[in-house]
């Protein structure tokens, strides 16, 4: 395993895991490692390079110290004057989060401790989530004035509307097991066993033909936004698309020949 950026004033830290495994923490642990200009500018910027790597193959995404991601800054909210400066910085929200969701690589929540406003918001954007049993999730926005109408975007795409209500209205924490049964996250376990939980899904996914990944990925956040006609119409192209591929050929050959596949990713 190799460590980049380790530096203490550093935003972001990556480790490379192995096996095409990039685990990427955010690193403002006084601040709960709520989202700054500066933090979501270089998990933009990592995103984007992981999306062109051909050698990362999934993304975790965890928060250092007490807990995942308190939200926005509100130091940093409150110092802005104009409507310019507000509206640039929910723009670079809007974008971070359109760059978890549209990288070709599966990207994996690992949350401990609090996920709330748009730290709720970046665990559901992400593909997959885990988190210990003792984590919670909120949007507390209405509590001060603020709706979190940024982070209800992704919210009401994850788990059902009364549920996402329930939250955004009400502002209170929701659990790791009502989150689990929501849909909010995969899984929830003890602290002890929570890297082992987002390992175990990163190397599934590590393991499979990238190629084959970013094609269905791309598909799935496609089609949930069409009807269902047109839907279906899009899966059978994807799925046409992705039988001429040289992966699927290998895939199925392996299969049919009782071994293990050789990736190309192409």
């Amino acid at each position: 395993m190799t460590i980049e950026a380790i530096a203490p004033e550093d935003l972001l830290l990556r480790r490379n895991r192995g096996a095409g495994i990039v685990h990427l923490t955010l690193n403002r642990p006084e601040a709960f490692n709520s989202l700054s200009s500066g933090l979501m500018r270089d998990l933009q910027a990592e995103m984007d390079h992981i999306a062109d790597d051909p050698e990362a193959r999934v993304v975790i995404i965890e928060g250092a110290g007490r807990g995942f991601c308190a939200g926005h800054d509100l130091k940093e909210v409150t110092s802005l004057q104009t409507t310019e400066e507000r509206q640039a910085l929910m723009a670079q929200c809007c974008k971070l989060m359109l760059a978890v969701v549209n990288c070709p690589k599966p990207v994996i929540a690992k949350v401990h401790g609090v996920a709330a406003a748009a730290g709720c918001q970046l665990v559901a954007s992400c593909d997959l989530a885990v988190a210990d049993d003792g984590a919670r999730f909120m949007t507390p926005g209405v509590n001060i004035g603020l709706f979190c109408s940024t982070p209800m975007v992704a919210l009401g795409r994850n788990i059902g509307r009364k549920h996402a209500m329930e939250m955004l209205l009400t502002g209170e924490a929701m659990d790791a097991p009502t989150a689990h049964r929501f849909g909010l996250i995969n899984r929830h376990v003890p602290l002890a066993e929570l890297d082992d939980a987002a390992m175990h899904f990163a190397q599934l996914i590590a393991s499979k033909s990238s190629h084959t990944l970013r094609i269905g990925k791309e598909a799935f956040y496609k089609q949930m936004d069409m009807d269902l006609e047109a839907a279906y119409k899009l899966a059978s192209e994807v799925m046409v698309e992705n039988m001429m591929a040289a992966d699927a050929h290998e895939g199925m050959m392996a299969f049919v020949e009782k071994r293990q596949p050789v990736w190309r990713d192409k």
